[in-house]
């Protein structure tokens, strides 16, 4: 009755994001989560490059 809850597992898959280019801030966004064609980085607004990581599906 009060047994451990089914969990669905949720697969990685390979996202692109933006990564900050500081070598001081650990920012990263989804590309899709982005309006601007280069975005700067919203917490030290250095330019952010293209990558791709491992994360849970959305």
């Amino acid at each position: 009755m009060f047994g451990k809850r089914n969990e669905e597992v949720v697969p990685n898959v390979e996202t692109p994001i933006w990564s900050c280019t500081s070598d001081t801030c650990n920012v990263w966004m989804r590309q899709n989560f982005t309006f601007e064609t280069e975005p700067r980085c919203p917490v030290c607004q250095s330019p952010m490059t293209q990558d791709v990581r491992d994360l849970p599906e959305i």
